[in-house]
């Protein structure tokens, strides 16, 4: 949680991890304690919480093993996107190493996840592409949807039926004033769809632009 958070840029403090993980503050904090006594963080004046070098290792190995696991659901299995993820959360560790680089394997070593979250490789390095969150862009702004950041089963469902999925072109129209909704264009030119999409999709979605 603490590498996802920092991943969006977000401030990683005892509150925002409690929030995210569901649990009182104060429990958030003993956890923080432990891993900071195993050297995995490291709480940094003005920045707050921090992985140390061991700890983004440790937790892109997870994340290695929780994206293959998602990405083999998906290819082999016939799960949809809005699935595997909490399939994946009870998989990852109970699998074996072997298991997991057979996977791998199996999939030709991808770099991407169903979400589009890049997948670490074996020595823990990550591909990184430039990209923007949706709700960053001006009107005229053309570009590829790449990820999606949220995991809400919900959400994931709400784009599939709207065909608001990776790969797609996407362009900016408007920028609706006082809060409201971006306007997009969303598919190849001859067959776009217009949609209105609220904050909460326009910050879960990001996009290579052209």
């Amino acid at each position: 949680m603490i590498y996802g958070l920092a991943e969006r840029g977000e401030a990683v403090t005892n509150t925002s991890l409690a929030t995210r993980l569901e649990v009182s503050p104060s429990s958030a904090s003993g956890m923080v304690t432990k891993l900071s006594q195993q050297g995995l963080v490291a709480h940094v004046p003005y920045r707050g919480i921090e992985l140390t070098g061991e700890g983004r290792l440790l937790a892109r190995a997870v994340l290695r093993r929780h994206r293959l696991i998602e990405s083999y659901l998906v290819s082999e299995l016939g799960y949809t996107w809005d699935e595997v993820h909490v399939e994946a959360d009870q998989l990852e560790h109970a699998v074996s190493d072997r298991l997991v680089e057979r996977i791998a394997a199996k999939l030709g070593n991808p770099v991407r996840d169903p979400h589009g979250d890049p997948i670490p490789a074996m020595d823990g390095s990550v591909e990184e592409l430039s990209t923007h969150l949706l709700d960053e862009l001006e009107p005229g702004t053309v570009g590829e949807i790449v990820r999606v950041w949220d995991t809400d089963p919900d959400l994931l469902r709400y784009l599939s039926e709207r065909s608001i999925g990776l790969g797609e072109r996407i362009e900016v129209v408007e920028r609706q004033p006082f809060g409201g909704p971006i306007v997009v264009r969303v598919g190849s030119q001859a067959q776009a769809a217009t949609h209105a999409l609220g904050k909460e999709i326009a910050q879960a979605l990001s996009v290579a632009v052209r």
